[in-house]
């Protein structure tokens, strides 16, 4: 068996239930078929604008299924009050643009103002005993300041490295993510990965010592669109063992 865990994120189910507002596809059931199939988490992202899961969604997983839930959101009074409703096992909290199409990059730790969110998230939510991580670009200055604001883990985002096209860009951005880690195991913090992982680019990820989980979404969700969600997870999990 692996060390990696798995994170299945079920976000693309809620977006194919939100395209005609009905009942189906439900994200309850994936998470039990996901959970059968080799997920060791279920995780979902409560944006701003509901484009995809509902707080209805995160209250039934809760209530529905018995599974760790680790929920992506960003750092506000709005979301803040949503995890200390419904307490996930876990957050991650990430930043949110208007109108992006999907999270862009990692939390900026260089606005102060962004700093004091992240912070005050953190305190509040560790204090009722949810593990905090926070989404960060392999950036040896964010990594220090998530340690020093409280952070739990790290989740290294992926995105760079998932979209470099060449073997030479990509070992670069390989590298990146392998020195990030150094420093999050250095600090005493869990580490994660996620962002763009796919069937083809995760293994050397999932290869990087100390790699504890990655988070993956999209790339499962768009293979069960032709071999179905049991074989999507289950390969996923055999390609990072």
């Amino acid at each position: 068996m692996s060390d990696v865990k798995l994170g299945v994120n079920l976000d693309h189910i809620a977006t194919l239930r939100q395209a005609r507002m009905i009942s189906n596809p439900d994200p309850i059931e994936a998470a039990r078929v996901a959970l059968t199939s080799g997920a060791d988490m279920i995780v979902m992202h409560i944006r701003g604008d509901r484009r995809h899961m509902q707080e209805e969604d995160l209250e039934r997983m809760r209530k529905e299924v018995r599974c760790f839930i680790h929920l992506e959101m960003a750092a506000n009074d709005e979301m803040r009050n949503i995890a200390l409703k419904h307490k996930p096992d876990s957050v991650c909290i990430v930043p949110e643009k208007p109108g992006e199409l999907t999270t862009e990059g990692g939390l900026n730790l260089k606005d102060k103002s962004m700093v004091k969110e992240v912070e005050k998230t953190i305190k509040t939510l560790s204090d009722k005993g949810i593990e905090v991580s926070l989404f960060l670009d392999p950036n040896a200055d964010d990594i220090r300041t998530g340690y020093k604001i409280g952070a739990d883990t790290v989740e290294l985002c992926t995105k760079a490295y998932s979209e470099s096209w060449g073997k030479k860009n990509q070992a670069k951005e390989l590298e990146r993510l392998q020195l990030a880690s150094y420093l999050v195991k250095e600090l005493n913090m869990n580490l994660h990965s996620g962002h763009g992982l796919d069937y083809y680019n995760v293994r050397p990820v999932a290869q990087i010592e100390g790699m504890e989980c990655l988070n993956i979404g999209f790339s499962i969700i768009s293979r069960a669109v032709f071999v179905g969600l049991k074989t999507a997870v289950s390969q996923m999990k055999e390609i990072i063992g």
